[in-house]
């Protein structure tokens, strides 16, 4: 059985340069895109969630200045100072300086559920923003409790002698 092939043609090599050097400047041009949504997105997501870092004096020296922007503050939570509505699940409590318990305090109001470790809570980090009644409205809790801080038990050794 006899087959009759014909030579294929050759691409002209002006044509196969071109061809190639399109795609490769599309490829380029794509790769460049790509990278600049990624770094686009990486800049809003920081301005988004960026927040002032202060502690309760400083927000209350710069109050007026600071009303509808998002501050994250940093304090001791004042003993005495929780009040958990249940029905409106609303917590209100106070919060001040680690440096001065008894000096500034700031009242901070949470919209939600009353964190389990609330009670034995010994400092806060809350990011919200000041309502111009003078009480800090948080959006997000974290509290720290002294007993992981703690350093470990002393060990005792006790021998029992007969």
């Amino acid at each position: 059985m006899t087959q009759l092939t014909q030579p294929a043609q050759s691409i002209p090599a002006d044509l196969a340069e071109t061809n190639t050097k399109r795609r490769s400047f599309k490829f380029m041009l794509a790769g460049l895109l790509v990278v600049a949504v990624i770094i686009a997105l990486i800049v809003q997501a920081t301005i988004v969630t960026g927040a002032y870092y202060l502690t309760v004096s400083e927000v209350q020296a710069r109050i007026p200045a600071i009303y509808g922007e998002r501050v994250r503050v940093n304090g001791i939570v004042v003993d005495g100072s929780e009040n958990w509505d249940p029905q409106a699940v609303t917590l209100r409590f106070a919060i001040a300086d680690e440096n001065e318990p008894e000096g500034a305090q700031l009242e901070i109001v949470f919209f939600g559920p009353r964190p389990d470790n609330f009670q034995r809570a010994a400092s806060a980090i809350i990011e919200g923003q000041m309502l111009p009644d003078g009480s800090f409205q948080a959006d997000t809790l974290l509290l720290s409790c002294p007993s992981r801080y703690e350093e470990e038990p002393e060990e005792i050794f006790v021998r029992a002698e007969r």
